[in-house]
């Protein structure tokens, strides 16, 4: 179970859980930089904690569309995309007519300044489809863009894991291996975490959504798990976090299946994970399948058990970069209560609560 070291108002690790930016404090009490989500009482390894520590303030991402498309919609492997998928209804910046990569950041920026007053820094987010899916220099030219503009302090790049040959590795490996860019050491320059001597932040999300190829295959993925376990090996020791997303209440899958996913992720020592529920929107397969009543959804309460027992299975050191998912009414159908999203956080650490357990209770490192 997770500790419950006091902390003092204002404390901007103390406000984790409501929002990583939701304080008036500019940066980490430097006496406090080694302290870990335990000891600050969370029930598991937030991203909000993670990027207060990694970068000593507030950082958060924008979203990036660069034109890619996938191999499942193009015909590589495949046509008609993923059964669950419309790229506009994750993702802003497909939303919106497309501008150049530094307009889609600045107008990002001012949409989350709506929200997050205290934000100056962010990660470029490449989100929409699959963003290795291009020539090794057309990749560079997008990512160096995104890196031009003075509030960029990063790079998250969104991809498949059958989509990342050697030499696109080997260039993410070398924006990794950087060190920040100047702007990018002026504006942290008062942070305590002293991210002008680490190399560049750059983390690449593989969407793993499921261990079992049965599941791929309804998904129309093109491809099948042996994908991730040969990215995940090939991207190992390149200095970028290696994250994974992750779906729960995939049809046909059990809680059993599902908790197979859970352990997988640690055997494969995953850096983040982004989880949430299997959610329908308009125009999918998935659409169509829900209205035949040939797809169920999950319930809130099922989801919620679901997702604290997913968590309890994974290495306490794993960042847990989402708990849930939704998207814009105008594009959604179901399920309506992964719409609030706060009431499904609070929810699930109302679960850990009741449990007095926290992420890792559950995780078995000798079985590996």
């Amino acid at each position: 179970m997770a500790s419950t070291k006091p902390l003092t108002p204002g404390d901007p690790l103390s406000a984790d859980h409501k929002n990583s930016c939701d304080t008036t404090t500019a940066a980490v009490v430097p006496s406090r930089r080694e302290w870990t989500w335990q000891d600050v009482g969370l029930p598991y390894y937030s991203c909000g904690f993670f990027l207060r520590r990694r970068f000593g303030r507030c950082v958060q991402k924008v979203s990036i569309d660069a034109g890619f498309t996938c191999p499942n919609v193009d015909g590589t492997v495949t046509t008609g995309g993923c059964t669950f998928c419309d790229n506009r209804s994750f993702s802003p910046s497909r939303r919106l007519p497309r501008a150049g990569i530094i307009g889609q950041i600045d107008q990002s920026i001012s949409r989350m300044r709506l929200r997050y007053r205290n934000c100056h820094d962010f990660l470029a987010y490449f989100q929409p489809a699959t963003n290795t899916y291009a020539p090794v220099e057309r990749l560079r030219t997008v990512y160096e863009e995104a890196l031009a503009h003075p509030q960029v302090v990063g790079l998250v790049i969104g991809t498949r894991p059958d989509c990342v040959p050697n030499d696109v590795l080997d260039l993410l490996e070398e924006f990794a291996r950087r060190m920040p860019p100047p702007h990018v050491a002026e504006s942290l320059r008062d942070s305590e975490a002293a991210v002008s001597e680490k190399p560049l932040y750059v983390a690449v999300e593989y969407g793993m959504q499921t261990i079992h190829n049965r599941s791929l295959d309804w998904m129309n993925r093109g491809h099948h798990h042996d994908a991730m376990l040969d990215a995940v090996e090939r991207s190992r020791g390149r200095g970028f976090e290696i994250g994974a997303h992750v779906i729960l209440g995939l049809p046909g899958e059990s809680h059993d299946d599902m908790m197979a996913t859970a352990r997988e992720l640690g055997r494969l020592s995953i850096d983040a994970v982004k989880i949430h529920n299997l959610y329908c929107v308009k125009n999918t397969l998935l659409a169509d399948q829900v209205a035949r009543g040939e797809v169920r959804l999950m319930e809130r309460a099922e989801y919620v058990r679901t997702v604290v027992d997913f968590i309890e299975h994974l290495p306490p050191t794993m960042i847990v970069d989402r708990i849930s998912g939704d998207a814009p009414p105008d594009y959604f159908i179901g399920p309506t209560w992964c719409l609030d999203k706060p009431a499904v956080k609070t929810a699930v650490l109302d679960e850990f609560a009741r449990r007095g357990t926290s992420q890792g209770n559950r995780y078995l490192s000798k079985t590996f």
